[in-house]
């Protein structure tokens, strides 16, 4: 399919609206700006660099918007104008049917869009760009956040994750922060901005006809935070509790959190820095517990930590166990089980793992209809 030529009276422009989601979005603003937070999908392919942007910026602000405008035609132009020309002219070859959008959909969409038309796109842009956007993403996060909601609990190792991705109203919300939600979560590489963290979830809040399944968390999942209204509907939800024993519960955190993770930093960094920043990742978030652990408790974990490193060759990632298991029995346990006396929940069912899927399936089947 061709991109039609553009019709020299005719730039047209498109109302907000969550349906631009379907089509193939292209983003116009500074990288920083897109860093930020974005629509999900979108590709940037900036009018202007950080650097040009911050430029012109600078002279708005000091000699107002005509000078900026020429400033900006002036750093975007000759090889670089038709670099980035050919970049748009590029996508839109690969899908005819994008969209362009800048902050408030002004001049940076729009003077992309007309030199696009010069050389015979007729691409829309979005009204009201990025921020209009936004606004139509925080309208439908909030009218989705109340609804029938299920807490999947349990303590440290309960495959409470997985449990929630075996179900189809399940909302992986650590999935969504990349990050597993305790000192020792991080994710190799570094996790979505909070809006992007809100649109995700926005769109995934948004698949699920009748009730939802989320892990019970704290507001905070690494440094994002759940959006308050859906917030507030987790802290009122029924839960069910997962209930494991110590060995079954250490295989699961030797899989999330010694051989998934070691398996990440190896394929992004390569085996051997893999390995380092892998290792450091596990000990500083062992430190990152040590007021709450004590000197002395620390210093043997840390101590246990380190001879697992050294004879995990030998040993295998069991060899973990000798600071995991009291670090569940000794801290992660006896701090949920705190939580559980001081802040009360209705409970729906405590069982194993297998019935608490089936629980939960039920559950959403009664649900289905809400």
């Amino acid at each position: 399919m061709k991109p039609t030529p553009a019709s020299s009276d005719r730039l047209e422009r498109l109302d907000a609206d969550l349906a631009l989601l379907g089509r193939p979005l292209i983003d116009v603003r500074a990288p920083i700006e897109f860093a930020a937070g974005s629509l999900p999908g979108a590709l940037n392919l900036p009018l202007m660099d950080d650097d040009e942007r911050r430029e012109v910026g600078t002279r708005y602000r000091h000699a107002g918007q005509r000078a900026a405008i020429e400033l900006g035609n002036s750093l975007v132009s000759g090889e670089r104008r038709e670099q980035r020309l050919e970049a748009w002219s590029q996508q839109i070859r690969e899908a005819p049917d994008s969209v362009l959008y800048c902050f408030r959909g002004g001049l940076r969409s729009q003077t992309v869009q007309q030199w696009l038309a010069e050389r015979g796109f007729d691409i829309p842009r979005i009204r009201g760009g990025w921020k209009a956007m936004r606004n139509r993403m925080i309208e439908r996060l909030e009218a989705r956040s109340p609804g029938p909601t299920l807490l999947v609990a349990g303590l440290t190792g309960c495959a409470k994750t997985a449990l929630v991705n075996r179900l189809e109203g399940g909302v992986d919300l650590e999935g969504h922060a990349r990050h597993k939600g305790s000192a020792f979560g991080q994710h190799p590489l570094a996790g979505p901005s909070q809006i992007d963290f809100e649109h995700d979830l926005t769109l995934d809040l948004s698949r699920i006809a009748g009730g939802r399944v989320v892990e019970d968390e704290s507001q905070r999942i690494g440094r994002l935070a759940i959006p308050a209204g859906f917030w507030q509907v987790m802290k009122e939800a029924p839960t069910i509790r997962v209930e494991m024993p110590l060995e079954w519960r250490l295989e699961q955190i030797r899989r999330d959190y010694i051989e998934d993770l070691v398996a990440l930093y190896h394929r992004h960094y390569g085996a051997w820095l893999g390995e380092v920043l892998f290792r450091k990742q596990l000990t500083g978030a062992l430190k990152r517990l040590g007021k709450r652990l004590g000197s002395a408790r620390l210093n043997d974990l840390l101590a246990a930590q380190q001879l697992a490193f050294e004879t995990q060759s030998s040993q295998g990632v069991v060899a973990h166990d000798a600071w995991l298991a009291p670090l569940l029995e000794d801290y992660y346990d006896p701090m949920y089980r705190y939580q559980l006396e001081t802040r009360p929940r209705r409970t729906l069912h405590v069982g194993d793992w297998q019935s608490c899927l089936e629980f939960a399936r039920d559950w959403q089947q009664r649900h289905a209809d809400v």
